[in-house]
């Protein structure tokens, strides 16, 4: 049962590279969202780190909550650049991130608890049975967003950045 919880990190990688690497390579990518992308997969590393670093608390979790909040609003922020360099293919995989974005924090937020031995309501219990599996997939999650954040931050910046930027 636990497994299906992780559909959403599963179809947001796929999705999230789909777009990396069709959409964004065809096209380059402007300033603002070479610099933009980066920031809203670090506030999503940050978020997945809380969950695997800070003890699970009823503070801590109103910060993650907070978190997970800033995160999600933050992936929206490059959408009035989208409009103007976006075919509409690529703005309907971004409004499928969007849904997905919030998802896979809040399965996140729910697998804290467990992963940490914590007390859960049953049927949250029910649904994370595996703990270490758990936590080696939120290791495994960061580990990977922290990777895709340097090549981010790297290709677009450093190796991408002179080219020219086309509408599709």
């Amino acid at each position: 049962m636990w497994m299906f919880a992780l559909v959403p990190f599963f179809l947001q990688a796929l999705a999230i590279g789909v777009d990396e690497a069709y959409f964004h390579v065809r096209r380059g990518l402007p300033k603002w969202e070479r610099i933009g992308h980066p920031i809203d997969t670090f506030c999503f590393l940050l978020c997945l780190l809380f969950t695997l670093w800070m003890p699970f608390t009823e503070f801590n979790l109103k910060a993650y909550i907070a978190l997970a909040v800033i995160s999600c609003i933050m992936v929206t922020k490059d959408e009035f650049v989208h409009t103007h360099h976006c075919p509409a293919l690529e703005n309907w995989l971004h409004a499928f991130l969007f849904i997905l974005h919030p998802i896979t924090l809040i399965i996140a937020g729910c697998m804290w608890p467990v992963i940490q031995g914590q007390a859960v309501p049953l049927w949250l219990a029910h649904l994370f049975c595996e703990p270490i599996q758990l936590y080696q997939i939120l290791v495994g999650q960061a580990i990977f967003i922290t990777l895709f954040f340097f090549y981010q931050t790297i290709f677009w910046n450093f190796i991408w950045h002179d080219r020219q930027v086309r509408k599709m």
